[in-house]
């Protein structure tokens, strides 16, 4: 496997774990859903939303001081049960937001976008990765990549977010999703995903997999992924793993998404003991110290 990612003009070293920083310009994400924008209350209704460049410096400027390896900047919420965004508004959301932090900061950006147009216009404004939970399944998207020589994501999703998860009756999760075997069938979709875009010209050094935790699956089908990350390794190319606050936390812990940092981070740690090269957080001190801890024990960090 490759321990150096090509990502536009950058040679990234993947030999010791990283760090990926989320950034949300949303009204309407999960955690931190509204946060950046003017209004620091959480509103659902879209259209009032608008960005705080300030608060997204700042908050940028922290987790850069903390250790993030990469800024991955959304302009649409993945969350379950999430309402699509017009491309011209998550453009408008996006694209200045990665503009003022190219501008400021020396460090990966990577845009969180399955849209050929935005993935397009954000790298223009000097994003150098692309993060696609729907692994390029338009072939414009896939161009765009090429075009650029930018790095990508691809990510394993069973259905759409509006509708990806369970349905919920008298307060109890009755489980929609079935597979016959998870982990292989995750497999198999990623390893078809990377060899249909290596034949399309993407470079195998600017490949990243993710196996989509909370996308389509159960919580016993995230701990599952977890237990047996490791099966991902043989696919070649360096994982990105996203935990951070989910529901799989809350399921496992009973606390809400704002006190789920522990149960994230020891997630985090299960990961990198799993293979993970990159740890996808909102919390980037506390994941970096995991990293560091971890890289320490696996003998990769001098402590003399």
């Amino acid at each position: 496997m490759t321990k150096t990612l090509f990502a536009g003009s950058r040679q990234i070293d993947l030999s010791s774990p990283l760090c990926m920083g989320v950034l949300n310009v949303t009204p309407d994400s999960f955690s931190d859903g509204a946060s950046l924008g003017r209004d620091s209350v959480p509103n659902p209704r879209q259209e009032a939303f608008v960005v705080d460049l300030d608060k997204v410096l700042y908050r940028a400027e922290e987790m850069v001081a903390e250790g993030a390896s990469f800024l991955d900047i959304g302009g649409e919420s993945t969350r379950p049960g999430a309402t699509p965004v017009p491309v011209h508004e998550e453009i408008e959301r996006v694209v200045p937001v990665v503009a003022a932090l190219k501008a400021r900061f020396d460090i990966c950006l990577s845009v969180d976008t399955s849209s050929a147009e935005v993935m397009k216009a954000a790298i223009g404004a000097g994003a150098e990765l692309v993060n696609d939970v729907r692994a390029l399944a338009d072939d414009r998207a896939l161009s765009a990549i090429v075009d650029n020589r930018v790095a990508v994501c691809l990510m394993h999703m069973r259905g759409q977010p509006r509708s990806m998860q369970a349905v919920f009756e008298q307060n109890k999760e009755t489980e929609v999703i079935a597979y016959s075997n998870l982990v292989e069938e995750v497999a198999t979709f990623l390893s078809e995903r990377r060899d249909y875009c290596l034949s399309k010209g993407v470079s195998a050094e600017s490949l990243l997999l993710d196996p989509g935790f909370g996308f389509g699956k159960s919580q016993t089908h995230n701990y599952q992924l977890l237990r047996d990350l490791s099966r991902f390794e043989s696919l070649g190319a360096p994982l990105l793993v996203g935990v951070s606050r989910k529901s799989m936390i809350g399921a496992a812990t009973g606390r809400p998404v704002s006190e789920r940092l522990a149960g994230s981070v020891a997630a985090a740690t299960l990961a990198l003991l799993g293979g993970a090269s990159i740890i996808r957080s909102h919390d980037v001190a506390a994941t970096v110290d995991a990293i560091r801890v971890h890289s320490a024990f696996c003998g990769n960090l001098a402590l003399d």
